[in-house]
Parts: C-alpha cells; structure tokens; sequence
C-alpha cells in the first residue's frame, strides 16, 4: 500500500436481489484486512429505495472478524437519531473494535427525510450542533451536563467511556461553504462525498484550508478524506454502464455516476485518483459498486501500488 495516503474500502452492503450475503461480506472483510488497506467503510440508508444494512450493526459485525483495519461511518444522518442511544452504541462499537472507530456524521441531504422518524425538518442544523455536543459530553464528562433546545443533561451518567481519548475522531461528511465552516469549528476532519466531482473536491478542501487559518487550527489536527466511486475495467464502455445501472437503482440517478465516478482500465484509474490526492486527499475511500471480491483485489494489486 501507499505510504503517504491512506487507502479506505466500502464495506458490500446493498444488496438488490438476494438476502445480503453475509459469507460474501465476512471474507470480503478479512481480505481486505490482508491486503493492507487501510479502514473499511459504511453508508446509511435506514429507509429509502434500496436495500441498505444498517450501519453500527454491520459494523459491530466487522470488528469481530477483523483485528487490525479502522472501521468508519460514512456518514450517519446524524439528524435522524437520538445523541444519547447514538453515543452509546458507538462508544460500544469502540469497545468491540479495540479503538479502531472513527465516526462520520452528516446533516444529511433532504430536511423531509427527518418526517418518517417523527421529527420536525425545522432547525436541523442546530439539532445536528446539538448532537455532537451531546455526545462529547456523555464520551469526556464522568456526569455529563448540557442545556440545549433540544437536550439537556443534568449529571447524566453513561460507561463504559469510548476506548480512544477522549473520543474517536468525529469526521463531518460536507458540501457546502457553511457545512464546511461547521466541520472545522466542531470536527476532526472532513471527507468530501462520493456525490461531488474531483473538482468540487478541490473547491472544498481550498475552502476548508481557508476556514482552517481563519480558526489558527492546525491543519496537522484536520484529516482530509475522500469517498471515490470506482470501476476496475478495461472495457470503458461497460464499466460506465454497469456504473450508471447501479446508480440508477441505488440513488434513482443514473447521471450522477458518468459525474463523479473513475472507472476504466488500471492506468485511467491511476489518473484520475492521483487527482484527487494530489488535491489534498490524506485518506482515499474506494467504493466499488459490483465485483466486490474481484475489484478489492485488483484496486489493491493493479492501481494503489502506483499511487
């Protein structure tokens, strides 16, 4: 692998036409491990389209058939979710991880998809605030105390303490200049979407930077990631299609793969993924979209050597 970036893998995890194939995702994971990358990663889809297996729960999953691998969320719809049963089950995916959590959270893209869940679209951004506080609170506090709108805590007890001190790394999944400023005021780092192009990478980071020297905070102390939808195939043509079939049914947009999507023979990957390191990318996360097993290996053996 490469030394100077670290390269990340999304866990399979939707699954269109079968029950998920849990023997398929626990090899997967361990030869991941052995090849030498870096994290294994999960999405959330709690309702919507496709069939997605939930986040923590897979994950949990994954740290007891793994022993070396960092494992991250990429991203929790933080919104969506009370702070207080999400700190502890994280604090508990820790514990069963070995200190190999890093948390990824985000505001999440439509303000309606809070309605399912009972909860109001109105000020999402400072419930969102308001969970990150929360949680830190019950992680680092031995009787947690917070007045918020939305929560308060008045001496609230929660062991045991997350494994790494004083918490695992809170990395803000963000697009626009505001999310941007957020996750320098109240993150450890950021990772660009798999939604946004190599260009609107380099727009973000330069802006990230930017909100970096206005705070004085180091940029040593900010990780900078990447999630990069990827697609081994030396025949261009059927990769794009096969790219865009999956997009289609996983986010009902087609387009948006021949946007932000790599694909092609191993030299055109090496290309375009030297693009977004060169930009500022630290961690590089590879999501494939089908071969899973197959691409795993041939991203490994055939592209990062070369990065």
């Amino acid at each position: 692998m490469a030394d100077k970036v670290r390269w990340g893998v999304a866990i399979p995890q939707v699954f269109f036409d079968e029950p998920a194939d849990m023997a398929l995702v626990s090899s997967w994971a361990k030869k991941a491990e052995d090849l030498g990358y870096d994290s294994l990663w999960v999405q959330e889809g709690i309702v919507g389209l496709a069939p997605v297996l939930e986040p923590v729960t897979l994950l949990s999953y994954i740290a007891a058939i793994t022993d070396r691998v960092r494992l991250g969320t990429s991203v929790i719809v933080a919104p969506l979710r009370n702070p207080v049963q999400l700190a502890k089950s994280l604090s508990s995916l820790d514990h069963l991880s070995q200190g190999r959590l890093t948390v990824g959270l985000g505001l999440g893209g439509n303000p309606d998809d809070l309605v399912p869940f009972g909860i109001s679209p109105e000020r999402r951004v400072r419930r969102f605030v308001e969970i990150i506080d929360v949680m830190k609170a019950l992680w680092t506090e031995p009787e947690a105390r917070f007045q918020g709108e939305f929560w308060q805590l008045e001496g609230t007890r929660m062991e045991p303490k997350p494994v790494q001190k004083p918490h695992p790394p809170i990395w803000f999944g963000a697009r626009q200049p505001q999310a941007l400023r957020r996750a320098v005021r109240h993150a450890d780092g950021w990772m660009g979407a798999g939604s946004s192009s190599t260009e609107q990478f380099v727009s973000g980071f330069g802006q990230v930077q930017m909100y970096l020297e206005e705070s004085g905070r180091d940029p040593s102390t900010f990780a900078v990631s990447k999630r990069v939808y990827v697609a081994l195939d030396n025949n261009e043509e059927r990769a794009e299609t096969r790219l865009r079939e999956w997009f289609g049914r996983r986010y009902g947009n087609a387009e948006m793969a021949s946007q932000v999507s790599v694909w092609g023979s191993a030299d055109r990957c090496i290309e375009e993924l030297a693009k977004v390191t060169s930009a500022g990318a630290e961690m590089v996360l590879l999501n494939t979209a089908f071969d899973d097993m197959e691409q795993l290996e041939a991203l490994a053996q055939d592209v990062i050597p070369h990065l």
